[in-house]
């Protein structure tokens, strides 16, 4: 695309995840959380200390006055974990009106089923078992791909012909959310019993959010958060 987006990760091998808008910021949580009193934003000190005990003591409602929207590329299966948090609002691009591209997900390593663990995986550590595993999967969409795109030859509608893609095929969309909920989901998402591949677009969303809104987000680390996969600062450190 011809755009360029300052706040843009790439995701996975052909993925992204760009802030394209933003509405609020650090004290803007600061700002909804006084009006109850009829203040406002006094010093960054105050502020600051006022974000922290919101943070702290789970009042967490002011924090929705920060929303991002964020324009993502992801397989298919990884963004129907995505819209499993549904305090969110989006829009994806539609196999119907568009034609999908040869674009698909391909890992680079094979992953096992973590022992003791059936919904969890790990990296097989095996150069053969990976390579073995990554011809059969590119071999298999690449057949699929080349039958959608002879039924569209056919005359077959786009609605129909896409039934034959495998959810590895990438799709993009945009994801509008608040800051509250966008917390929820980095708790759930950016931690190690998530599935590789959204912990690995979380964590990517994370670093936006910590760039925007640096207090907000350590504030977050420190006293809500409930992953492990973001390094924790000093929960003493003021």
């Amino acid at each position: 695309m011809a755009e360029h987006y300052e706040n843009e990760k790439r995701v996975l091998d052909k993925g992204f995840v760009r802030l394209v808008e933003m509405l609020g910021n650090d004290f803007s949580p600061v700002q909804a959380a006084r009006v109850s009193t009829g203040k406002g934003l006094t010093s960054p000190e105050r502020d600051t200390r006022l974000l922290l005990y919101l943070m702290e003591n789970g009042h967490h409602s002011p924090f929705e006055h920060i929303v991002f929207k964020f324009h993502i590329k992801l397989p298919i299966f990884v963004m129907r974990q995505l819209v499993r948090h549904r305090i969110a609002s989006i829009n994806e691009r539609s196999g119907r009106y568009s034609e999908f591209d040869d674009d698909w997900y391909l890992p680079d390593h094979a992953r096992v089923t973590e022992k003791g663990n059936i919904q969890g995986s790990v990296f097989s550590g095996d150069e053969q078992l990976d390579e073995k595993t990554r011809s059969m999967i590119e071999t298999s969409i690449s057949e699929s791909y080349e039958t959608y795109r002879k039924l569209l030859e056919m005359g077959v509608a786009r609605e129909l012909a896409r039934i034959v893609l495998p959810s590895a095929m990438y799709t993009e969309f945009y994801w509008t959310i608040n800051a509250r909920s966008l917390m929820n989901f980095l708790s759930l998402r950016a931690d190690s019993h998530a599935q590789y591949e959204i912990q690995e677009c979380a964590l990517a969303i994370a670093d936006i959010f910590k760039e925007t809104c640096p207090t907000t987000f350590e504030a977050f680390i420190r006293y809500h958060y409930s992953g492990d996969i973001i390094e924790r600062g000093d929960k003493n450190d003021t």
